[in-house]
């Protein structure tokens, strides 16, 4: 009689998971499937999708053959490998070895043992090590502490598709690596604690149940830095995709550019890494503010970025189209040399300038090609970033701290990612500033030192024109009485700016009543325990940032950026709303801004913030307290403001 096998009889995903955890062999699953993502566990994935999609969980099973061998199971909707150990090995059912497994073995250089199923007797298989939960103390013990809106807001497919979040949770959601809560991670907790991992049990149950008073953790201590590591890609891998991009980009008829050119008299032309009028930013802000002093003056604004966003300055044998802009339209993208022979066809003859604000995505000798055509070679550049001392142009060993730009070569470079590819910028640069007579312009003093001490490229001067000034202060409105110390972070939640510092603060402060924390910007993390105000500032809304901060009456502003800033707009925007400007040693200008008393505070170490928050010692920062004021901010016409007065 044929066998017959029923989905009635199905165990529970506990249940199957407890069953074939022991036979499962995730060594061989990842040897042979090199798909899988680099943070899911092979169990999980065999369990979620692996066994539907015909991949084989040990070498000695093979999921096709069986279920070819028992079609009843099509049907039924078994596992298959849960199947044959819980019920088909005691029907007599028979099991095929996987297709890979003679290469497998062979890469392995050994043959294995005659596998035996003794040990799997009729009861499911169980960790000798951890008892077993009851299921419904495991639900009881997650509903209690499961955060709902987290889990609906770090995993908006589920809001979407109006499922319950605890139930999801508690039948895939942890299988497929969801966190319940902003302070668990299942990932850290199963790599943490593998004994967890053999049980099959839900892990924040076990943490919930048994694992906080056993001491376990919940999370790994080792620090966002670490993930940051952990995900830190070669510079060279970022090159050959930006190569790729800007070989596939389609280009512009060179008619186009010619029409655009045509009663162009006066010309300003600038360089950058990106597309001002596309996106948000800094430096895109400081370029569409040049844009319109240039054009207040009666010039025309032509620039020139990469069509694919680069890493690194481009080296002459990689592809480089760019694309242009004429006074804030997009004329279309079109190769270097095309843009040089047709601002040479143009022949301007008036008033002509020209700026270099970064030289990421160009070529040196290109772009002292396409300057020489403008008839000019006194122009200016901008030290927005350090890509001239470094391709790590946050001057970030690896991504994770301060490096200081020691000199080319030495064993500090030799340690970072950005060492192979350090040489490059320098030569590049140096190229560019033997070819043009370049005037150095920083933002800061404090930047325009640090790049003085620290490079020997020959520029024909240098000079200071910050990007913003305060002006006009005034006594800011006194707030309620004994309300709590109201702390912000602003922009998007990146790790380069500082928002795991913040993240963590007001995950720890959570529940102290003496703060508040605020979160503006354009994105939200639902992990942060932060008031999140949607924030974005525009050509339309230049001083949003200020504005909602002023309105918020927020005390202080975390800005502790993990990067030498050459300039920050947000530390004047939270001087110019009232907030005080809390940051670290490492910050660059930031530092420099907030060492005045009346404008902030600057704290050694990352450690030292969290003891004034323990402490209480920073509510010494408190608008009261210092009787703050609140500034008009005066924006920077950029090289507009050079030009106008003839430097």
């Amino acid at each position: 009689m044929p066998h017959r096998a029923h989905a009635r009889n199905r165990p529970e995903p506990e249940d199957v998971v407890r069953v074939i955890s022991p036979a499962f062999d995730p060594d061989f699953y990842r040897a042979v499937y090199d798909d899988l993502p680099a943070d899911m566990h092979p169990l999980w994935h065999y369990r979620l999708t692996g066994w539907r999609e015909g991949r084989d969980p040990a070498p000695w099973f093979s999921v096709g053959h069986y279920m070819e061998d028992n079609p009843d199971l099509v049907r039924s909707g078994w596992e298959p490998l849960c199947h044959y150990l819980s019920l088909g090995r005691l029907e007599g059912r028979e099991v095929r070895p996987s297709d890979w497994a003679p290469r497998y073995f062979a890469a392995q250089d050994w043959a294995p043992r005659p596998w035996s199923f003794k040990g799997f007797g009729a009861a499911p298989a169980r960790a000798a090590t951890q008892p077993a939960i009851p299921l419904n103390a495991q639900e009881a013990a997650v509903a209690a502490e499961f955060d709902a809106a987290f889990y609906l807001a770090a995993n908006p497919d589920i809001a979407q598709s109006g499922t319950d979040p605890l139930r999801h949770f508690l039948e895939t959601g942890w299988l497929e690596g969801r966190d319940p809560t902003p302070r668990f991670s299942i990932r850290d907790y199963l790599e943490l604690h593998p004994d967890v991992a053999g049980t099959g049990l839900n892990p924040f149950a076990h943490f919930l149940i048994s694992g906080r008073a056993e001491g376990r953790s919940a999370r790994h201590d080792l620090g966002f830095r670490y993930d940051v590591l952990s995900r830190l890609t070669a510079p060279e891998d970022r090159i050959a995709a930006a190569a790729k991009a800007s070989a596939d980009a389609r280009l512009d008829p060179p008619a186009l550019l010619d029409a655009a050119l045509a009663h162009v008299r006066d010309l300003h032309l600038t360089f950058s890494h990106d597309d001002y009028i596309e996106h948000s930013g800094g430096l895109q802000q400081c370029l569409r503010r040049e844009q319109q002093k240039v054009v207040s003056l009666g010039l025309d604004h032509l620039h020139l970025f990469p069509v694919a966003p680069w890493p690194a300055v481009r080296a002459a044998d990689e592809p480089g189209p760019v694309g242009v802009l004429l006074n804030g339209r997009r004329v279309g993208a079109f190769q270097p040399r095309t843009v040089r022979e047709a601002i040479a066809r143009a022949a301007p003859t008036g008033r002509r300038s020209f700026a270099v604000h970064s030289l990421l995505g160009h070529e040196p000798d290109t772009t002292a090609d396409i300057v020489e055509a403008l008839g000019v070679a006194d122009g200016f550049f901008w030290l927005h970033d350090f890509a001239s001392l470094c391709s790590g142009f946050h001057l970030q060993r690896n991504d994770l701290e301060d490096c200081g730009a020691p000199p080319p070569g030495s064993a500090a470079c030799a340690v970072c990612a950005y060492g192979p590819t350090r040489a490059r910028h320098l030569d590049a640069h140096a190229r560019l500033f033997a070819r043009l007579n370049l005037t150095v312009v920083a933002p800061s003093q404090t930047t325009l030192d640090f790049w003085t001490a620290h490079g020997d490229l020959p520029a024909r001067r240098a000079v200071v024109l910050p990007h913003a000034r305060l002006k006009t202060p005034r006594a800011a409105p006194k707030g309620p009485k004994h309300r709590p110390f109201r702390i912000a972070y602003l922009g998007m939640p990146q790790p380069l700016k500082g928002w795991p510092i913040f993240r963590e603060l007001a995950l720890t402060f959570a529940g102290d009543p003496r703060y508040e924390f605020l979160h503006l910007g354009g994105r939200p993390d639902p992990g942060a325990y932060a008031e999140f105000h949607e924030v974005m500032v525009t050509p339309d809304r230049p001083r949003a940032m200020q504005e909602t901060l002023a309105a918020l009456e927020a005390d202080a502003a975390l800005i502790w950026p993990l990067c030498r800033e050459t300039f920050s707009f947000t530390a004047y925007e939270a001087a110019a709303a009232g907030a005080a400007v809390i940051t670290g040693p490492d910050s660059g200008n930031v530092a420099a801004f907030a060492s005045d008393p009346k404008r902030g505070r600057v704290l050694p170490t990352e450690a030292a913030l969290f003891h004034a928050f323990a402490t209480g010692e920073v509510l010494a920062l408190g608008r009261e307290a210092r009787r703050a004021k609140l500034y008009d901010i005066d924006y920077s016409g950029m090289t507009g403001d050079l030009l106008a007065r003839g430097s």
